[in-house]
């Protein structure tokens, strides 16, 4: 399944790393790729991974999610 996390509070490449590696380490993601000018993670992971442990994990690395959709959604 594939999810859209908004977040706030990257500012540059460091953040961004940040962010996907935090998300990475998480069991059961299989693919996370972060986009500093979207300020969006796009994650690929089991559905046994849920928003509040998605959450948990951006806000333990310093940023704040704004919001998690389901689904694919092109990058513009």
């Amino acid at each position: 399944m594939k999810k859209t996390i908004s977040i706030e509070g990257m500012n540059c490449g460091h953040c961004t790393n940040s962010v996907e590696k935090a998300l990475r380490a998480l069991s059961g993601v299989q693919q996370a790729a972060v986009d500093l000018a979207s300020k969006t993670a796009v994650v690929e992971a089991d559905a046994s991974v849920s928003d509040d442990v998605l959450t948990k994990t951006v806000t333990d690395a310093g940023f704040l999610v704004v919001s998690i959709a389901q689904g694919d959604f092109p990058r513009c």
